[in-house]
């Protein structure tokens, strides 16, 4: 576990010392401002609950989006500047660096969702909502986030440079999130198959209306499982190359 912690604070550091981690966060905490004061609070009267849904939809979206750039330095950056040679030759296992590259984006999507609570405070201005409802949707956002970064891990893990590895993962979660609409486009039994794989409209949507989803926690976290072990297997071939 040591080891573990020591590669996720070495790369957390990197994203905290540099302008870069600041840069990703400041700009998707600007955006995410702005689309819920445009989108979230509007000009129209709403219920809180809506404009609460509205914020977890939202903020849930970004939270993907943050964790491509996040997770394309992990392991396609040390490949890159030729580091990963001192990674392969540590006393660590494979299984040991991916969750510790893991726990740094983990880490860093977990500040960005920290530092987002301020909004849905705005609605106790003129509304009411239960702190239950902001905990459940916080909940959904952090395991649709770990998702996230378990394929930008693997992503990275497979990838030789930050480009390649950014792209790949971009389509890996796009993917996840479209399934609602490929699920459309076929027929039973493959529909509920491809639908049931949406992050959105069917595994998140519970979460965003304040409603705990114990399949929802199940699905998020068997990605993210998946994933990281996808990862782990391909730095375990790597070695053998």
């Amino acid at each position: 576990m040591r080891g573990i912690f020591l590669v996720a604070r070495r790369d957390f550091a990197a994203y905290v010392n540099t302008y870069w981690g600041w840069g990703i966060l400041a700009l998707a905490l600007v955006i995410d401002g702005i689309l819920f004061n445009v989108q979230g609070l509007g000009r129209s009267p709403k219920f809180s609950a809506e404009v609460l849904q509205q914020f977890f939809y939202l903020t849930g979206g970004l939270t993907l989006i943050v964790s491509v750039p996040v997770t394309m330095r992990l392991f396609a950056e040390e490949r890159q500047t030729g580091t990963m040679v001192l990674l392969e030759t540590s006393p660590l296992s494979d299984r040991q660096l991916v969750l510790g590259k893991y726990l740094s984006g983990m880490a860093f999507v977990t500040a960005f969702a920290v530092f987002t609570s301020y909004l849905p405070a705005f609605i106790f201005v003129n509304g009411k909502v239960g702190t239950a409802e902001i905990a459940v949707g916080y909940l959904g956002i952090l395991l649709m986030g770990s998702a996230g970064v378990a394929i930008g891990t693997w992503a990275s893990a497979v990838s030789r440079n930050q480009i390649f590895a950014a792209v790949l993962g971009a389509v890996g979660i796009t993917f996840f999130v479209v399934c609602w609409m490929l699920a459309g486009k076929v027929d039973a039994p493959f529909k509920a198959v491809i639908s049931y794989l949406s992050f959105f409209e069917q595994q998140f949507q519970p979460f965003q209306q304040g409603r705990l989803n114990t399949e929802g926690v199940v699905f998020f976290l068997s990605v993210t499982f998946g994933f990281l072990l996808m990862a782990t297997q391909s730095l375990c071939a790597r070695r053998w190359r």
